[in-house]
């Protein structure tokens, strides 16, 4: 039998999806509180939604729920760094060869890159760049690898977004993601999946330096 996800009503959504975006472009910053009234009287909403939207950030790590500090912003720190980026160093590398390998188009990612590109501020930019990976692993022909993806997906913007604050490196990762494309167009689906696990891995060393991620089977480091 079949589970149906129970949708989430409108203006949860709606409320989920802005104070995602404040989070994920620095307008929420990490370890400032959410104060659901105030939350409620910004977006014209009763609390219902509101506290809604903060249980399901919680479950994707973007917000932690607590006893004594009620709802915050998840403060980022190299463990959380280390956490998020092993599993994007162990599954996105191997999604992207599979996507190359099945023959599927990437034209979402060559329009994401191209916004990046065009972006004239540091939120459009991130938002862009996390849609250029997500077109890169979804069409792997897995749909639980692509979920298992999703799931750190909030978390590892939060990194990139302080990360890049304390040092914008966007136009190197830029380049990074044009030469990661120019591979998978291509068909060389190894190449690819080796550049992604690349610039994956040294974003990870050039942001948080005491981020050591474990080994992984490409040899190279952790």
């Amino acid at each position: 039998m079949t589970v149906v996800p129970t949708p989430i009503p409108s203006r949860t959504q709606f409320v989920l999806d802005a104070i995602r975006h404040r989070i994920l472009t620095g307008r929420l910053t990490p370890g400032q509180a959410l104060v659901e009234t105030e939350l409620a009287a910004q977006f014209g909403v009763s609390k219902t939604p509101v506290r809604e939207a903060l249980k399901t950030l919680a479950g994707t790590g973007l917000v932690v729920l607590s006893q004594f500090k009620g709802v915050t912003v998840r403060t980022v720190d190299a463990d959380l760094a280390r956490e998020v980026y092993d599993v994007r160093l162990l599954l996105e590398p191997e999604a992207l060869r599979r996507t190359v390998r099945s023959g599927a188009g990437l034209d979402e990612a060559r329009e994401a890159l191209d916004r990046a590109g065009r972006a004239t501020d540091p939120a459009e930019r991130s938002l862009a760049n996390r849609d250029f990976h997500r077109a890169l692993y979804l069409p792997c022909g897995n749909p639980l690898l692509g979920r298992m993806l999703d799931e750190v997906r909030d978390q590892a913007a939060l990194v990139s977004a302080v990360a890049w604050a304390a040092d914008p490196s966007w136009q190197r990762e830029a380049d990074e993601h044009r030469e990661i494309l120019r591979l998978a167009l291509a068909g060389d689906a190894d190449g690819a999946a080796g550049a992604l696990h690349t610039h994956i891995e040294t974003f990870l060393r050039r942001a948080f330096p005491q981020a050591e991620p474990e080994r992984t089977p490409h040899g190279k480091g952790r």
